[in-house]
């Protein structure tokens, strides 16, 4: 052991250190006790405990009950779980734990027509390659050719010269993809949507079947190729399922569970965020029964013995003296303004009733609802105590404070509810860039909402921005109008103007900008709803009546694309000066059992503020030589 060696004169080591690079010198402050023994040290006297002890009596620190720690606890909790599930206005049906309920509430059908052509030519397609697939394992891929040409089942190339297929021939991309797959690929939603709509109808229809004894394998694979697609997709049968109220612009549904021999009903008539919990779900005392049977209802009692543990969180004050909290979570680090009133005493709730909460650990089924009758504590001097909910008493009671208690629906002063609902919901959901986007926006000059198309569906499956979409559709119309005028369609002369201005009845707007007219209720003449119109396609030279606009979004069509169109109507007060914004996307999750789930939800959330589309009427403008040249022209 090398000895210790002393420097006597520290400022001649440091003068010389340009000499000696490679020195390398460490100095530190330590302090150094007195004496050997650390016991003292480590006592933490003060001079003046009198001082202490009268600063104690003034902050009012005397003033407390002689509390002692729980060592023991004994709770009696009442259970019962949710056993009906109500979409909308439709039918009860059993509620089911097989899948999360955000799947099970926000599921939507899937587009695949829209404005008379198709729509999701990317699930089609891959729809048609799994079929192709099953009939290659099988030993039948010699009916492919049969397949790809089927008129059902064959994708057909738009017609540039038609007016009908615009829609298809105006977005390059779109043409593009359908020309490609023409004749070379297979439209398998066809095929689902055959096989669906009767249990009569085969998928070798209108194939011819060198054996006949390959109908009972092409009927397996149909089987499969069914349930295939509804486990990879997760929608409505047929729209049964659907809880989206158009009208509002919202979900709307009800969960029940039997209790106490009657049925407790929890309604969400408000549900868009897109995160689903207990919060979204009222207690409804009005309604007595969703309907239908109740199955095997769960309901009972438990009585559990537990020993309480103290609740710990990172940053929280550590009890023993001499021990040093982990630095994650510092308190002392927060520099609140002074109008964080909030954040202020959530810091001294932790940092001085931090170890004041204990945990009596209960484990509870998904889908259920708990009540605490009671709870008894023992504490260390043996007492026990009988704790009840601290959110008891009456549910308008403005003083009432509780956690995860639902709420009462109706303007009866009724006692609140303390129960605990555990919903079957997922932590986290992956969520695809939206399909659809719709702005709803006021319109102050024009005085009327408009439901703006930020992006549209296209027919490959992808969306577009609706302004961008709109012009291309509105060039390709001309271009196909000049087409049929060289093919020698006869376009009305246009008279010679000698004035210098004109009279325009009105002034057009984007395409993509959908009017919303107030109309009277029905049998009221003072309140309002917004009801779906129309502007006029204007094109100029065009012989042909204009057309009527039609939105392109799924959510703005609703009614359009039924066999005999309906109107859409939006309540009034859903669009507020803020304006809203409606998206829907392809959402993805797992479930418990490792199952993955993907469907598609519509999410609401509030918008820009209000908007103007320019819109006027009756309007002089001066007269556009080379516009009207042109016209003339054509």
């Amino acid at each position: 052991m090398n000895d210790f060696i002393a420097i006597k004169n520290i400022q001649e080591v440091i003068d010389r250190k340009v000499l000696l690079p490679t020195v390398v010198l460490w100095n530190r402050l330590e302090g150094r006790p007195r004496t050997k023994n650390f016991i003292r040290a480590l006592r933490a006297e003060i001079r003046d405990p009198l001082w202490m002890l009268c600063k104690q009596w003034q902050t009012g620190e005397f003033k407390g009950d002689d509390a002692g720690s729980p060592i023991f606890a004994k709770v009696h909790m009442a259970t019962t779980e949710l056993t009906k599930y109500q979409p909308g206005d439709a039918a009860a049906q059993d509620f089911d734990r097989s899948a999360p309920l955000e799947a099970i509430v926000e599921q939507r059908p899937l587009p695949y027509n829209g404005q008379q052509h198709i729509l999701s030519l990317d699930i089609r397609l891959l729809m048609g390659r799994q079929w192709l697939k099953y009939l290659q394992s099988a030993g039948l891929s010699a009916l492919k050719p049969q397949y790809l040409q089927h008129p059902s089942y064959r994708i057909a190339e738009p017609d540039p010269a038609s007016r009908s297929d615009a829609f298809l021939t105006a977005h390059p991309a779109v043409w593009q993809s359908l020309s490609a797959m023409a004749g070379r690929a297979m439209d398998g939603a066809n095929l689902y949507f055959y096989l669906k709509a009767d249990n009569s109808h085969h998928a070798y229809d209108g194939i011819t079947l060198a054996n006949d004894g390959d109908k009972t394998t092409i009927d397996g694979l149909a089987g499969k190729f069914v349930q295939w697609y509804e486990q990879l997709f997760y929608q409505p049968d047929q729209g049964q399922n659907d809880a989206w109220l158009p009208q509002q612009l919202e979900y709307q549904f009800a969960v029940s569970a039997p209790q106490h021999g009657a049925e407790k009903i929890m309604t969400a008539e408000e549900y868009y965020q897109g995160r689903l919990d207990w919060y979204n779900l009222d207690v409804d005392p009005a309604r007595k029964s969703l309907g239908g049977d109740s199955g095997n209802p769960v309901e009972g009692a438990t009585t559990l013995s537990f020993f309480p543990t103290a609740i710990q969180f990172e940053g929280m004050p550590n009890t023993r003296w001499w021990t040093f909290e982990e630095g994650k979570t510092n308190f002392g680090d927060i520099k609140p303004d002074t109008t964080d009133i909030n954040k202020l005493l959530l810091m001294e709730f932790g940092l001085v009733y931090a170890n004041d909460w204990f945990l009596v650990p209960f484990q509870l089924p998904v889908g259920s609802i708990a009540d605490v009758q009671g709870l008894a504590v023992t504490n260390v001097f043996g007492e026990r105590i009988w704790v009840t909910a601290s959110g008891s008493g009456s549910d308008e009671n403005w003083q009432r404070w509780a956690m995860y208690n639902l709420s009462v629906k109706g303007s009866n002063d009724v006692r609140a509810d303390t129960s605990l609902l555990l919903l079957p919901t997922v932590p986290k959901i992956q969520e695809g860039k939206p399909l659809e986007e719709l702005w709803f926006v006021r319109d102050e000059v024009a005085n009327m909402v408009w439901g703006i198309e930020k992006n549209i569906p296209l027919a490959t499956g992808r969306s577009k921005p609706g302004n961008e979409a709109g012009r291309e559709l509105f060039s390709r119309l001309e271009s196909i109008l000049d087409g049929e005028i060289e093919g020698g369609l006869v376009v009305p002369d246009i008279p010679e103007a000698s004035a210098a201005i004109r009279y325009q009845l009105m002034q057009g707007v984007p395409e993509n900008w959908i009017p919303m007219i107030p109309v009277h209720l029905d049998n009221n003449n003072r309140e309002i709803q917004l009801q779906r119109a129309s502007m006029p396609r204007i094109i100029l030279g065009d012989p042909n009546p204009p057309e009527k606009i039609k939105p392109r979004t799924v959510l703005l069509r609703q009614g359009l694309d039924q066999q005999t169109p309906q109107p859409y109507f939006l309540h009034e007060e859903e669009v507020p000066r803020a304006g809203i914004q409606v998206t829907q996307a392809y959402q993805r999750t797992r479930w418990n059992n490792g199952q993955v789930f993907c469907w598609l939800g519509v999410k609401k959330q509030t918008s820009r503020g209000e908007g103007s589309s320019g819109l006027a009427f009756d309007r002089v403008k001066p007269v556009n030589q080379r516009l009207r040249h042109a016209l003339r022209g054509r």
